[in-house]
């Protein structure tokens, strides 16, 4: 199965990345406050450790999108499915073509296991499908020489898995 980013999140993760660059760069080297000292003498002193008017706006601006990106990163951008569920999906979608190929009482019983998320009971298809217990039987054996699905002994009855 393939893991695809989609481009918002790229570009939530390089806002991410640049904001937390800029943010480290002008915390830890600030613009550097030059006083001129204008009389007989004109020195120009620099006094280190001091945020300009810029700085802090450029720090404002950085902070608040580290904080939008960030969230969409750890919120928004992770409310897609398990990928359990993800592979249900795809498998469904597989069993939704491969019914088109089969008779109708298999088709019935086919469809229960799907509706059944892939796994139900053999002795519940029967209630399901309005099909005979010996039909179901039958169904359900031709289903497994084609490969389609599995019987599982569970006790005194079998559990239908979906392939």
């Amino acid at each position: 199965m393939e893991n695809k980013i989609h481009g918002r999140t790229i570009f939530m993760a390089v806002l991410f990345v640049a904001s937390v660059f800029v943010l480290g760069i002008k915390l830890l080297n600030p613009t550097p406050v030059q006083i001129f000292i204008e009389g007989r003498d004109t020195a120009i002193t620099q006094i280190p450790g001091f945020f300009t008017l810029a700085d802090v706006i450029i720090l404002v601006v950085a902070s608040i999108i580290l904080a939008i990106s960030g969230m969409y990163l750890l919120f928004f951008d992770s409310v897609e499915k398990p990928a359990g569920e993800l592979v249900l999906e795809e498998r469904k979608k597989r069993w939704e073509q491969i019914v088109k190929t089969l008779k109708d009482d298999q088709q019935k019983i086919y469809k229960a296991i799907i509706d059944s998320d892939g796994i139900i009971e053999q002795s519940e298809l029967p209630e399901k499908t309005g099909i005979s217990k010996s039909n179901v039987s039958r169904a359900l054996d031709l289903l497994e020489s084609r490969g389609l699905i599995e019987k599982r002994r569970r006790g005194m009855g079998n559990t239908i898995l979906l392939k």
